[in-house]
């Protein structure tokens, strides 16, 4: 389904403008994520640095009739207009905020897409004014909630996208 300002939609929910500052993911029906879970794992890494994009409140809609989980609104911009000396740099700190949420318990679990999803590679990871930035956190895992084995897994597969990022973000 379309909605008016939509700006993206993924497998189960879509993403609309709420105005220059804000957005808003759609839960209607039921759908593969929890809102209120994915609110507090956005939470829980706000509160350790700015990778992740920014929690503001959760909403419900009458009009759309959908429970909306409401974000800052990010803007991506093209890297590929920037030197890959910069990139490097970009790099070097995302990677740095990825390890800080690692040790602090957060594993964000898709910075590439599953190849059966439509999209770009790494579309979970935008370039903005304000540095690399993660979006959708949906499936995103805490390490209290899962484990010690299991989040230890999931940061290992991390890891190894992480690498891959790497390259593509500085050689494409």
């Amino acid at each position: 389904m379309k909605y008016p300002r939509q700006l993206s939609a993924g497998a189960n929910n879509a993403v609309i403008a709420l105005s220059d500052t804000e957005v808003a993911k759609l839960f209607t029906g039921d759908t593969r994520s929890d809102i209120g879970s994915e609110a507090e794992k956005m939470k829980f890494a706000n509160v350790i640095n700015d990778l992740v994009v920014k929690f503001v409140r959760l909403d419900y809609s009458d009009e759309l009739q959908a429970e909306m989980l409401i974000m800052e609104r990010i803007r991506p911009i093209d890297y590929r207009a920037y030197e890959i000396e910069r990139r490097e740099l970009w790099y070097d700190v995302f990677a740095h905020e990825l390890e800080q949420l690692h040790k602090s318990g957060f594993v964000h679990r898709e910075l590439k897409r599953p190849s059966d999803l439509d999209g770009l590679a790494f579309d979970n990871i935008l370039l903005t004014e304000q540095d690399l930035r993660l979006i959708d956190v949906g499936i995103s895992a805490l390490k209290s909630q899962v484990g010690n084995r299991i989040f230890n897994k999931y940061t290992e597969i991390e890891q190894d996208e992480l690498h891959r990022f790497r390259d593509y973000f500085l050689n494409r």
